[in-house]
């Protein structure tokens, strides 16, 4: 890697780490930072699960109260789905031919930043519709962690949402669950792409490592930012990021 390369994947990700402290959504930064680098499309979203995988568990940390509160039999059912989806999508990935996912891209990107946009109308939506159905509330689940696995943006507002609609109220509660959920399927998913050797390495410590400081600094950043300035920052370099991906296509 270049100077500049390394300026650019280490910048990129210590900014994701302060934008998935706060919002979620650090993969617009981290998935368009390693394309222009070079690295191929479906390496690049590999590589970008990888280096920001290790946020979620410390996020859910925060929420252990709330979480050892929740019943084991369905904390369990939701991490085995959770791991199940995890390498359900990123198989999916690894057999998604090259062509095909560099003009899906821009479709996710703009389906996971709309999703960001109007993450509070969704929100709202689904408590209005709420259903505790078990086996549809399940397959519903598994469905969302596929698509985790196959492509992380957006995975954090789809998963409060389908809490909302499966009858869920404590939000402390779903923001633990959505943290545990997408670190146990992007576990698996790193392990998934790790056995079929897709991951640049080198990348991928660096910018653990910046994501991870960026993650501490997301503290004091929330502070003196609001969500809706947050939120408004996302939404533009994930439209951004879809225009580009788009021409490029």
């Amino acid at each position: 890697m270049t100077i500049f390369e390394l300026s650019l994947l280490a910048s990129a990700s210590f900014i994701a780490g302060i934008i998935n402290s706060i919002a979620g959504g650090g993969s617009f930064l981290t998935f368009p930072a390693l394309v222009f680098t070079g690295v191929p499309t479906i390496a690049a979203n590999a590589t970008s699960a990888v280096a920001v995988f290790p946020g979620y568990l410390s996020g859910a940390l925060g929420f252990s109260k709330e979480l050892k509160e929740y019943p084991k039999s369905k904390f369990l059912l939701l991490i085995i789905l959770s791991i199940m989806g995890g390498i359900g999508g990123s198989l999916l990935l690894l057999i998604t031919p090259a062509s095909v996912f560099s003009y899906i891209i821009p479709w996710l990107l703009g389906f996971a930043t709309l999703l960001f946009a109007f993450g509070d109308f969704v929100a709202k939506w689904a408590k209005k519709n709420s259903n505790s159905n078990g086996f549809l509330g399940n397959l519903t689940t598994l469905i969302v962690c596929i698509y985790g696995g196959y492509f992380n943006g957006g995975l954090g507002i789809i998963l409060l949402a389908l809490f909302s609609t499966l009858g869920m109220r404590d939000i402390h509660l779903m923001n633990g669950l959505k943290n545990i959920m997408s670190f146990a399927l992007s576990a698996a998913s790193v392990v998934t792409f790790a056995i079929a050797g897709i991951v640049f390495w080198q990348q991928a410590i660096i910018m653990m490592i910046a994501a991870t400081i960026g993650g501490y600094f997301g503290v004091v950043v929330a502070r003196k930012l609001s969500k809706n300035t947050i939120r408004m920052i996302i939404v533009i370099i994930g439209l951004i990021m879809t225009v580009i991906f788009g021409i490029k296509a």
